[in-house]
């Protein structure tokens, strides 16, 4: 009677196991959309910026623009100092006319206001370059998740966003998240872009 407990309750130890192991895989499985026409949707635009091939291209150009232009920054910036180093350390050592000196001081003031100007100027354009970037990305993805709806007929797609409690989205159905229809898409309409300029 002992043997037969026992064995009963190995056996619905196991069910139980695997049924939860079932269920975690079906958890970590992106859900595909099954929402039905006039269904409210929704997106985690994160995922979709991450995952979409343009936006990864375009991060990737702006990036090697930026560190470019912070490299011609930061040489400037290193020759601004040597320049003013090699100049306090002549002053020190008294191999200066008080004449050469307030010349070569008033020169390296131009300098130094020249490279702030400078700064600035790289700054501003750096950030333009991110904004252009992100305005391409957003634009993309609103043009296909509009064409998106024409073919869906969705009543409304909401785009989530953030990893610890997304907003305004919570949670939902899974069967209702179009996440991955539309990273699909994204990619697929980049890719016919991406062919039709290398031609």
């Amino acid at each position: 009677m002992k043997k037969t407990i026992i064995l009963i309750s190995a056996v619905l130890l196991s069910l139980a196991a695997c049924k939860q192991n079932v269920e975690t895989k079906q958890e970590s499985a992106p859900a595909e959309s099954t929402a039905a026409s006039g269904s409210i949707v929704y997106f985690n635009m994160d995922k979709v910026s991450q995952d979409y091939d343009m936006a990864n291209d375009l991060r990737s150009v702006v990036e090697t623009k930026v560190n470019g232009i912070q490299s011609e920054i930061d040489r400037r910036g290193k020759k601004l100092e040597k320049d003013i180093n090699d100049f306090q350390s002549k002053l020190e050592k008294g191999l200066l006319t008080r004449s050469v000196a307030e010349v070569q001081q008033q020169k390296l003031q131009k300098q130094q206001a020249d490279y702030q100007q400078y700064v600035m100027k790289k700054n501003q354009e750096m950030a333009e370059e991110q904004q252009v970037m992100m305005n391409q990305i957003a634009n993309a993805i609103s043009e296909y998740v509009t064409q998106y709806n024409e073919e869906k007929k969705f009543a409304l797609i909401l785009a989530t966003a953030g990893d610890i409690l997304s907003a305004p989205v919570v949670t939902g159905d899974p069967s209702l998240d179009v996440t991955e229809d539309i990273i699909k898409g994204l990619n697929e309409e980049y890719l016919k872009t991406k062919e039709k300029g290398d031609k």
